[in-house]
């Protein structure tokens, strides 16, 4: 673990804000962009495929979707609903993948010396689909069916209304019947999916809020700049967090809640965590440590609380299964951490050069399991350079049971043999 740079997965004509990994088709979906400003770097929503080459992963562009002049800060996935926060706004969008008519592509022989026909590189057939026989004009036909990604808008709502104009987070419910978004003004507001019809509006923090996130049980966590982390159900605080209450030698004041995650629990079904960052409300120098917080996901009771280092910390995320925990920073530097102990299995200093806006992990499905190859899992970091990384946490070393049952046998007989050798007739 250190300082090391591993090589882009891609690079984007823009700056990236935000990534999520689609779970059916594997597609990853990045955006950002330069916003209004007559810069000429442009905005857009980029897909990409994934796919496993000679040991190696890499990313292809399948669709680019231009986003005019909005960039795109904050993204949540709903199926195959795209709900984009842009400025003030969040834009509904749709997308679908597809195949596409068999593209064919002709090759004309040549007759070599003694009559034996002479071709150019064989092409390798994507689709799977025969070339067609050659006839009397000597020309061979091969089909390639591709994939194409089609995006449509499906409607667009405004959702904040301060002076800077901003969104900061959005999220849907698991069962998709709502969603609910965060911004610069303070207000939290439910919307009616699909009708995108407004069902709750009602101020949640003094200032920005940072994050949130929706439990299975649909209650929202919601953490801002006024220090507070609120628990929320329907629009009544059912809740206030405080992470330090066990903790004196910390003041109220000295640190901040930058990111909240829900999560799962490795074989218990029944259990849930919430996960809650802690950063230094002013800079110093000499940082204190920023610290991770997790919780009980029913009771919001406080586990266990650990420090994650001296960088500031601004993203978070969660894996499928709820085993590992993501952390990026605005010096560039990317975490995986164990959320059992919350304790540190990976970490590449600057792996970006400037600040990481989002991570996601790629799901534990099979397409995911085959690209995550022998690691133990993989994870997707993207930043305002433009680049989107791609980090893989190797299996870490462990021996089966029945070796261990097996070497304390051995360390037994060796012990008694022992005995009787040393003091004979003792056993």
């Amino acid at each position: 673990m250190g300082r090391r740079r591993d090589p882009d997965l891609y690079r984007a004509p823009f700056p990236l804000y935000t990534v999520q990994v689609h779970r059916d088709t594997g597609l990853v979906i990045t955006a950002g962009g330069g916003g209004a400003s007559k810069t000429g770097i442009k905005n857009g929503v980029h897909f990409l495929r994934l796919e496993r080459m000679g040991g190696q992963v890499c990313a292809s562009l399948a669709h680019s979707f231009d986003t005019e002049t909005r960039a795109t800060m904050s993204l949540a996935l709903g199926g195959d609903v795209i709900a984009a926060g842009q400025d003030a706004s969040c834009q509904i969008l749709r997308f679908k993948e597809e195949t596409g008519k068999p593209e064919i592509k002709q090759e004309r022989k040549t007759q070599g010396k003694g009559g034996a026909s002479e071709q150019g590189p064989r092409k390798r057939r994507v689709g799977g689909s025969q070339p067609a026989a050659g006839d009397g004009d000597g020309m061979n036909e091969t089909q390639n069916k591709t994939a194409e990604i089609s995006v449509e808008k499906l409607g667009e709502v405004q959702t904040d209304f301060s002076d800077d104009g901003l969104q900061k987070s959005v999220r849907f419910s698991g069962d998709l019947s709502f969603l609910v978004t965060g911004g610069a003004d303070g207000y939290i507001r439910v919307w009616e999916y699909p009708a995108m019809k407004k069902k709750l509006d009602f101020k949640a923090h003094d200032g920005e809020i940072e994050d949130l996130d929706i439990s299975p049980y649909n209650k929202v966590v919601s953490v801002g700049r006024d220090f507070a982390c609120c628990v929320w159900k329907n629009d009544q605080l059912a809740l206030g967090l405080h992470w330090n209450e066990n903790m004196p030698s910390i003041p109220d004041k000295m640190y901040r809640y930058q990111a909240c995650r829900f999560g799962k629990v490795e074989d218990n079904r029944e259990a849930l965590r919430l996960y809650t960052v802690q950063i230094p409300h002013k800079r110093d120098r000499k940082p204190p440590p920023c610290y991770i917080t997790k919780w009980d996901g029913r009771s919001f009771l406080p586990l266990l609380t650990q420090p994650c280092g001296n960088e500031v910390i601004s993203c978070l995320a969660v894996s499928d299964s709820g085993t590992f925990l993501g952390l990026g920073t605005v010096t560039g530097s990317v975490a995986i951490y164990i959320s059992f102990s919350l304790q540190k299995l990976y970490y590449v200093e600057e792996a970006h050069g400037i600040v990481v806006t989002d991570l996601a992990f790629v799901p534990e499905t099979q397409h995911g399991r085959e690209l995550v190859g022998d690691h133990e899992a993989a994870m997707l970091s993207v930043a305002v350079d433009s680049r989107c990384k791609l980090h893989v946490l190797p299996n870490r070393r462990s021996f089966p049971m029945w070796f261990v049952l097996l070497l304390c046998a051995l360390m037994i007989v060796a012990v008694v043999l022992f005995l009787q050798y040393t003091f004979p007739g003792f056993l």
